[in-house]
């Protein structure tokens, strides 16, 4: 059973502010990144980056390769092969290919819809996550629910209404095809595909014990960057397309590496505190982090909110935050006996 602090004391601290750092610092700027991707227009000719999509498939091999090193690195030095329970099996790659077809679509489609609303717009409706997952628990887990979480779901939804019912003129004059509608559309279908990847790897993950976090961020990037590949050089020409207008637009390559290797440094800081204090944890500090990475898009890259939107911000995260309060106090409370 993980502890709280990963052994306690001074040491759990520093690796719990270590792991929250790495996080905070990889998808901050990653975030900043992106927007720069999605709203700049690059020299020579002032061109924006084309296939903003595909940005995904580049970021899933540069995962891929970081994922593969740690986890090559750690069965050469690990002890006895890790902490990996006697008799349990690791899932077979095919497993991964289901939910790496979601994955490969769903963010993509994120990406993609950045062109038509602000970088915060699209943090704030991915934030809202819980939604989906209740409402898909409900009709097909037949999951019950209690009051308080409902009312957090409402509350969220609440925020997403208020934030999307005002518009600031500051964030929308950056985008190339500005439209609510299908940038709303192209993340709740990005959520929904997320929603059936996250429950395929929970699959995985009861199914066969001895897969790790790490195996998971290996083969599902693996895949991931695969499919898009396949599309990219095989079925069409998109691929070509990119490479030749990064090759013409230097500024635009440092822009697309810095992207791709903060997605997979974050990535093993996911990992990293996955394994020593719980997904809970993990879930306050990602949490977080994107409320400051809508503050940073609304101050330093001029996409500016209103005080309308503000609120709408405040609720949504007031939703979430209660939510993760209420898991908290339901881990903690005693089991009755069976």
């Amino acid at each position: 059973q993980q502890s709280a602090m990963a052994g306690g004391g001074a040491k759990g601290v520093f690796l719990l502010l270590l792991c929250a750092a790495g996080i905070y610092t990889a998808y901050l700027y990653q975030g900043y990144l992106q927007e720069r991707i999605t709203t700049s227009k690059y020299a020579p000719d002032g061109a924006r980056l084309p296939h903003l999509g595909m940005l995904h498939g580049l970021q899933s091999f540069v995962c891929f390769t970081a994922a593969g090193t740690v986890n090559l690195f750690l069965s050469l030095f690990s002890s006895g092969g890790g902490s990996k329970s006697k008799g349990a099996k690791s899932a077979p790659l095919i497993e991964y290919m289901k939910p790496a077809v979601t994955n490969t679509v769903g963010p993509a489609l994120g990406i993609l819809a950045l062109k038509n609303i602000p970088y915060s717009s699209q943090v704030l409706v991915k934030s809202c996550k819980l939604v989906p997952v209740m409402i898909m628990g409900t009709i097909f887990g037949k999951k019950r629910y209690s009051l308080k979480e409902y009312l957090c779901v409402a509350l969220i939804c609440l925020g997403l209404v208020v934030f999307s019912l005002k518009k600031s003129a500051a964030a929308n004059k950056k985008l190339s095809e500005p439209n609510l509608v299908t940038g709303y559309a192209l993340v709740a279908v990005n959520l929904a595909f997320d929603g059936f990847t996250n429950a395929y790897q929970d699959k995985i993950n009861t199914t066969y014990k001895a897969t790790s976090s790490l195996d998971m961020m290996c083969w599902m990037n693996f895949f991931t960057g695969s499919f898009l590949s396949i599309y990219m050089f095989g079925a069409t020409g998109v691929g070509a397309e990119l490479v030749g207008f990064l090759m013409a637009h230097p500024a635009s390559v440092a822009d697309v590496l810095g992207f791709c290797l903060c997605g997979a440094l974050g990535q093993l800081f996911i990992f990293l505190t996955i394994n020593k204090f719980g997904a809970l944890t993990l879930t306050l500090v990602t949490t977080t982090r994107k409320f400051f990475s809508i503050f940073i898009s609304s101050v330093f890259m001029g996409s500016t909110l209103v005080g309308q939107q503000w609120v709408g911000v405040a609720l949504l995260f007031a939703g979430l935050l209660w939510n993760m309060q209420i898991k908290s106090a339901s881990k903690k409370a005693p089991k009755k006996a069976d």
